[in-house]
C-alpha cells in the first residue's frame, strides 16, 4: 500500500488528524485578504468583457508578415483607440474594436489594407443589445442556479448547511472574478460556462464533506463523546485525501489546455478564457470546501443551546481524565498521588510490638506469648520448645484419710 493510501486509512481511523476546524480563524484571515485583493482589483481595474457582451466591430484579415506592434498602430492611425489584436494561427489576426460607424469601419479596412498588406479582410458587428440581453441571461442563469442549490441543500440536509455552502460558492466567485481583473484576460460566454461549471464543482465536493458530516454527528447528543466541531473535524480528516484525489485528477487536464491554449493559441482565445475559469475555480473549490464551508457550519451548529450543552459536557470528562492522567504519572515517578490520611500501614511498617510482619520475634518471647494463649480443652501452652504446647495437668485437691480409705459400696452414715 502506498504511503498516500496509508495515510488516508490513518485519517479515517482518527489516528492521524489535522486540526481544520480549531484553526478556523487561520483560514478566515487568509481568506479575507485573497477576497479583499479580489475586490479592490474588481473595483480599480474591473473586467475586460469581450465584444459578445459590450457589443463592437470584429475585423479579421491575413497578413503572414504583419506583426502585433503593427496591426496595433495601423488600427490606431486610422482613428480608432482601444482595438484588441489577436494573432490567429496561419498568419491570420483578428481585431475587436467598440461599435464603429460605417465610415469608421471603412477607414480601419482600407487602413489595414494599406499598412500590413491585409488580405480577405471580414467585417461582423455585435449590437450593444446583444451583449446586454447576453449578460442578463447570464446573470439570470447565476442566481437561478444559487436559489435552487440553497432550496436543495434545505431539503436535503439543513438550513445551516446550506447557509454555509452558500458562503463558500460566493467565496469562490468573488476569487474566480478577482483573479480575471488582476491578470486581464476577456470574459467571453466560455468564460461564463466555465463559472457555471466550477461552481457545480465546488458544491458537489462541499456536499460529500456535509453527508459525512452529518453521519458523524448522528446522536451526538446522546453522550459526551465530542463536540460538533469534533465530529465535523473528523469529517473532514475522512474525506481529506478523497478530495485530494479528485482535485488533482480534475485539474490535471484543465492545467494542459491551459498551457496550450496560452502558449500556443491566440490572446484571449475562448479555449484560454474556459481553462483559466475552471484552473481557477477547481483551485477555490477544493479549498472552500474544507477550510471554509465546514468551519463555517461548525460555528452556526455551536451556537445552539444542545451543542453548547455538549461542549460544557465534553470538557469535565476531558478534564476528569486529564487529572487521572496526571495521578497516574505522578505515580509512575514517585510521587504519592493525594488520598485519606488514614489508611492501613503498608506490610514493610512495624506493628506494635515493634516488629515488621515478615521478622519473626525471639523464640523467649514466642514462649511466653504461647504459654498465655489457653489451648484445647481448657489447657494451656507450655514453656517448652518454641512453637510446641502440651497439656498441664492440674493439681487435684487432697482427700481426707476416711475418704481415701473407705471400701467401695459404703457411705457415711449422717
Amino acid at each position: 500500500m502506498s504511503r498516500l493510501g496509508q495515510l488516508g486509512g490513518k485519517l479515517y481511523r482518527g489516528e492521524v488528524s489535522f486540526d481544520f476546524v480549531g484553526r478556523k480563524r487561520t483560514w478566515y484571515m487568509i481568506s479575507g485578504a485573497i477576497l479583499v485583493i479580489s475586490i479592490v482589483a474588481l473595483l480599480v481595474r474591473g473586467l475586460d468583457f469581450s465584444v459578445d457582451f459590450k457589443g463592437g466591430a470584429v475585423f479579421q484579415f491575413s497578413a503572414p508578415s504583419a506583426s502585433v506592434a503593427q496591426v496595433t498602430n495601423t488600427v490606431t492611425d486610422s482613428g480608432v483607440t482601444g482595438a484588441v489584436v489577436q494573432q490567429l494561427s496561419g498568419g491570420k489576426w483578428q481585431v475587436q474594436t467598440r461599435s464603429l460607424t460605417s465610415q469608421q469601419t471603412d477607414q480601419v479596412e482600407s487602413a489595414l489594407t494599406s499598412g500590413v498588406h491585409a488580405t480577405d479582410v471580414s467585417t461582423s458587428f455585435v449590437g450593444p443589445s446583444w451583449g446586454s440581453q447576453i449578460t442578463t441571461k447570464a446573470l439570470q442563469a447565476l442566481i437561478a442556479f444559487l436559489i435552487v442549490i440553497v432550496v436543495y441543500l434545505s431539503i436535503a440536509f439543513e438550513w445551516k448547511m446550506a447557509v454555509a455552502a452558500f458562503v463558500a460558492l460566493l467565496h469562490d466567485l468573488v476569487i474566480a472574478t478577482g483573479i480575471y481583473a488582476l491578470t486581464g484576460f476577456q470574459v467571453g460566454p466560455a468564460t461564463i460556462i466555465g463559472l457555471l461549471t466550477i461552481l457545480g464543482y465546488s458544491l458537489y465536493d462541499t456536499v460529500v464533506v456535509f453527508d459525512k458530516v452529518r453521519e458523524n454527528t448522528a446522536g451526538l447528543l446522546s453522550g459526551a463523546r465530542s463536540t460538533y466541531s469534533q465530529a465535523a473535524n473528523l469529517a473532514l480528516n475522512q474525506t481529506l485525501i478523497r478530495s485530494i484525489n479528485t482535485s488533482l485528477i480534475a485539474l490535471l487536464p484543465v492545467t494542459a489546455i491551459l498551457i496550450v491554449s496560452t502558449a500556443l493559441l491566440a490572446p484571449n482565445n475562448e479555449l484560454e478564457q474556459l481553462a483559466l475559469v475552471l484552473f481557477v475555480g477547481m483551485l477555490s473549490g477544493t479549498y472552500s470546501s474544507i477550510f471554509i464551508a465546514t468551519p463555517v457550519l461548525a460555528d452556526l451548529k455551536e451556537r445552539e443551546p444542545q451543542y453548547r450543552a455538549l461542549a460544557k459536557r465534553v470538557a469535565v470528562r476531558t478534564s476528569g481524565g486529564r487529572a487521572a492522567k496526571r495521578a497516574a504519572a505522578k505515580a509512575q515517578s514517585g510521587i504519592p498521588a493525594p488520598g485519606p490520611a488514614a489508611g492501613p500501614p503498608p506490610d514493610d511498617e512495624p506493628d506494635q510490638a515493634g516488629y515488621a510482619d515478615d521478622t519473626p520475634p525471639p523464640a523467649d518471647e514466642l514462649t511466653a506469648t504461647a504459654s498465655r494463649v489457653p489451648g484445647p480443652s481448657g489447657t494451656s501452652a507450655a514453656r517448652g520448645t518454641p512453637g510446641t504446647a502440651r497439656p498441664v495437668s492440674r493439681q487435684q485437691p487432697r482427700r481426707g484419710g476416711s475418704t481415701r480409705h473407705r471400701p467401695a459400696g459404703k457411705r457415711k452414715r449422717r
